[in-house]
């Protein structure tokens, strides 16, 4: 009996470890593994750009590009502007934001149809590849 209770507070440890080593597992794994998102949260995920947003913008384009994402639409906002895309039943918003002259954040919000569900996996992705094609340009 006394090995039995053991054992379970044993796996239930292990269960409390495990998610909160999660965290840092995955954190590490992006970081180790070039993730470019630096926060991501309630399926928005954000960066931030050491550049202007002309500079910015084109990487973004380069990335949906590359995605087979094509743009519908762009508009100002205030201290920047937002693109919009559509892939699939999935409605995609970026905007770019002048933090500074030169330094622009760049959040991506992917939802499905509806806007209830969120798509945080595409909208990391996107700000990945806009971090790659940044890169060659």
């Amino acid at each position: 009996m006394i090995r039995r209770l053991i054992f379970a507070l044993s796996i239930a440890m292990a269960a409390i470890i495990a998610t909160g080593c999660a965290a840092v597992a995955l954190t590490a794994a992006g970081i180790g593994g070039g993730v470019a998102a630096s926060h991501q949260m309630g399926g928005r995920a954000y960066r931030t750009f050491t550049a202007p947003i002309p500079k910015v913008r084109a990487a973004v384009m380069v990335a949906l590009k590359k995605m087979a994402i094509k743009p519908e639409g762009t508009e100002k906002i205030e201290l920047g502007e937002r693109i919009t895309a559509r892939a699939g039943d999935r409605t995609i918003e970026i905007e770019l934001e002048a933090l500074t002259e030169n330094t622009t954040r760049i959040r991506a919000v992917v939802s499905r149809e509806g806007g209830v569900v969120v798509d945080a996996a595409t909208a990391v992705e996107i700000i990945n590849q806009t971090e790659i094609a940044f890169g060659r340009s």
